[in-house]
């Protein structure tokens, strides 16, 4: 075997940036990959950008039998995908391309189901399913590549390197439903919990839904004297992760308010609150680097936007803190891991 770090002792950020060694520079920087689409090699009048994401679904790593139905298990692997487009600033998407992989004791129902799924999902956003490709193997995995447009005149890319001391952290939603969702569906040990909010949190885990509508809000909601200058990526990996690339990429500091963060109210009065809200993953929703009055009107504009924290210059202590304190902030025992 060949010698040097295997992928678990890389870790997921690392194992991207060697990769990106590979490509132009910056291209593995985002949450997606951006082409220009005019000659120019610039947006013109008229000119668009096209917004391509790749996102694998693995059974047993990202779904099971046991938590998530066929049907399920198809809008989720659609919803993960469409929410980079949103994360990129696209306001929809053109469409999908899918990759199949499962045994051959697969039942076709499990299939149709699942292309179903993505189907409703990417056609409630103006898109198509394009084709794909299948194969045979050991474990079933869908493989998924969304396509989206950014046209000249209706806003512009959100680059997670476009942070800048001073900008407000806002995000577009609550966060740590997904999982609590999870729990209950694991029968995980948990306090009383009502039926309605066991109905919301499997509904989070099971059809999250990719926030077209607040970069919708968010184009609306610019102040006329700014340029357009906006950094985000999506929650898929944990608020508190999202955050924190954010201002790695951005050359910054993030300060998180402890008296704001988006707690799901289903939340309230578990051990594992403040955890599953921070570190939990696949809420899927936005988090954005904004200059002040600009986060202001967004939060004005969409119900559910609140502001979390704000960008500094770097700070020794690391690019994740507590702005009460100047804490880091680290992720819990036994957090989501892409490699184990």
């Amino acid at each position: 075997m060949p010698e040097g770090p295997t992928l678990a002792e890389l870790g997921e950020a690392e194992l991207i940036r060697r990769l990106g060694a590979f490509a132009p520079a910056g291209q593995f920087s985002d949450d997606a990959a951006l082409l220009t689409l005019n000659a120019s090699g610039s947006m013109q009048p008229g000119g668009s950008l096209l917004v391509v994401n790749t996102d694998v679904l693995v059974e047993d790593v990202h779904f099971s039998d046991a938590t998530t139905g066929a049907t399920d298990v198809g809008w989720r692997a659609a919803a993960a995908n469409l929410s980079d487009l949103a994360a990129m600033g696209c306001q929809g998407t053109l469409g999908i391309t899918v990759g199949l992989v499962a045994p051959g004791h697969t039942p076709w129902s499990w299939v149709e189901e699942a292309y179903a799924g993505m189907a409703a999902l990417v056609a409630a956003h103006g898109g198509v399913l394009l084709g794909g490709d299948c194969s045979g193997g050991s474990q079933r995995l869908l493989a998924i590549t969304a396509l989206g447009r950014l046209e000249s005149g209706r806003g512009g890319p959100i680059r997670r390197g476009d942070g800048r001391p001073g900008d407000l952290l806002v995000c577009t939603g609550v966060h740590g439903l997904s999982r609590l969702g999870l729990a209950l569906l694991r029968q995980e040990a948990l306090p009383t919990i009502s039926q309605d909010a066991r109905s919301r949190a499997v509904a989070a885990h099971r059809r999250p839904r990719p926030r077209f509508d607040a970069v919708t809000a968010l184009t609306a909601s610019r102040p006329s004297a700014l340029p357009w200058r906006v950094a985000g990526c999506d929650s898929s990996d944990g608020l508190a992760e999202a955050a924190a690339c954010l201002a790695v990429a951005s050359g910054c500091t993030a300060l998180l308010d402890p008296e704001r963060l988006p707690l799901a109210p289903e939340l309230d009065g578990l051990a594992a609150g403040t955890a599953w809200c921070l570190w939990g993953g696949e809420d899927f929703e936005l988090v954005l680097a904004l200059e002040p009055t600009w986060a202001e009107g967004l939060v004005e504009r969409l119900e559910g936007v609140r502001p979390i924290g704000r960008l500094t210059p770097p700070q020794p202590a690391g690019p994740l803190l507590w702005s009460t304190d100047g804490g880091a902030i680290r992720p819990p025992g036994g957090a989501f891991r892409h490699f184990g």
